[in-house]
């Protein structure tokens, strides 16, 4: 096997990538850094100096996670037109990277949450940021709890909405159905006038 030339710092980019293509193909059971490092062409022992084990590689696939996650919903809020169109677009966002990436989405949001390296933390800290700039800024009468509960229900409904297209329970033209009629829902609830900036 001949190995590729790597300038310094993309083999660690290049390794997450051929990562997060053995999730979409064979979940995180596929995952090892031996066999990423022969997809990527290079010696066995070459990830580890990025990865000191498989852990290291997980929690660098889940800060990578959010920090695409988080780029796809800036992308969808680069716009001027009314909070419905602009929830519409994230909420696409979420839900269609949930689905393309639901493997990745797991080590994201582990069922069993622990400790997380601060790297992971931060950026998902940063991507919940970015979820709540989608509604908008704080005025007077903003109440910081339902606000809060209005980005768990946004986040729970579009991870719920995934989940049933990515285990093939709905069909994704219907999964996109969903999506629309529960921000129609949602943005119309009372949770709403609380929470989201009108405009």
């Amino acid at each position: 096997m001949t190995e590729r030339p790597f300038h310094h710092g993309s083999l660690r980019t290049a390794l997450l990538d051929e990562a997060i293509l053995v999730l979409r193909e064979s979940g995180v059971q596929g995952l090892s850094l031996r066999d990423l490092a022969r997809r990527a062409g290079v010696s066995h022992g070459a990830p580890r100096s990025h990865f000191v084990d498989r852990q290291a590689l997980l929690d660098a696939l889940a800060e990578t996670g959010f920090r695409r996650l988080t780029s796809h919903v800036e992308l969808a809020l680069a716009g001027q037109d009314d909070v419905r169109q602009r929830f519409l677009r994230v909420a696409r966002a979420y839900v269609n990277f949930a689905i393309d990436d639901a493997a990745l989405m797991d080590l994201m949001f582990p069922a069993t949450p622990a400790p997380r390296p601060s790297a992971v933390a931060d950026a998902a800290h940063d991507l919940f940021a970015t979820l709540d700039n989608a509604m908008g800024p704080r005025h007077s009468a903003t109440d910081e709890v339902a606000r809060e509960s209005f980005e768990m229900l946004f986040a729970a409904t579009m991870q719920g909405i995934a989940t049933l297209v990515a285990s093939n329970r709905i069909d994704r033209a219907r999964g996109d159905r969903l999506v629309d009629e529960a921000m129609e829902m949602m943005l119309g609830s009372a949770l709403a006038t609380r929470t989201v900036a009108p405009g």
